[in-house]
């Protein structure tokens, strides 16, 4: 299978999987060892940037209404990590270029400028990853409990959070409604 590096895994509607019912993850790493990526449309409840920052005891001297973005439950693994999805902008102690328009960040320097000019146009925070070890992903791909469509920048940064899910499959042309769980044979 080809890698799905900067693709979106839209979850099919009979996945119940309390982590990934309804979820869109995005596809930062997938090789023959596995894949990781994390989940863009679940927030983590009352947990702002704001009050992220201020548990990180980092200066929120700059109260801008994108400290008011929620934080994301990146997955079920290593929950204390945090990763930061971004339009590209260098400078940062480590980040990696995923696609055009879309950059990943893990360390906490990017914290440092958030609601400042010196901030990054578009970004959402994660905290903790989903992980696939490897071949996994690809069979519950066989098993159809999830679609996958090239990620969209727009996505990722532009759509509301409740909104992710259908719009993503509105990509492939069809409302995620109109799938059954059922398979059939000839």
């Amino acid at each position: 299978m080809d890698s799905l590096k900067n693709h979106l895994l839209i979850a099919m509607p009979n996945l119940d999987d309390p982590y990934f019912k309804r979820s869109v993850v995005y596809i930062c790493e997938h090789d023959d060892e596995g894949a990781m990526g994390l989940i863009i449309n679940h927030p983590i409840a009352q947990l702002s940037v704001k009050q992220l920052l201020t548990k990180l005891a980092l200066p929120d001297e700059i109260d801008a209404p994108l400290f008011n973005k929620q934080v994301f439950n990146g997955g079920p693994m290593n929950q204390e990590r945090g990763f930061i999805i971004h339009s590209p902008q260098e400078s940062w102690a480590s980040s990696a270029l995923l696609a055009p328009g879309i950059m990943l960040t893990t360390s906490n320097d990017i914290l440092q400028v958030l609601g400042t000019t010196q901030a990054p146009e578009h970004y959402l925070i994660a905290l903790g990853y989903s992980g696939w070890s490897a071949g996994q992903l690809e069979q519950e791909l066989l098993e159809n409990a999830w679609l996958t469509i090239e990620a969209d920048p727009n996505i990722l940064f532009n759509t509301t959070i409740d909104d992710r899910w259908q719009q993503a499959t509105k990509q492939l042309g069809f409302d995620i409604w109109q799938l059954t769980s059922q398979t059939g044979h000839s």
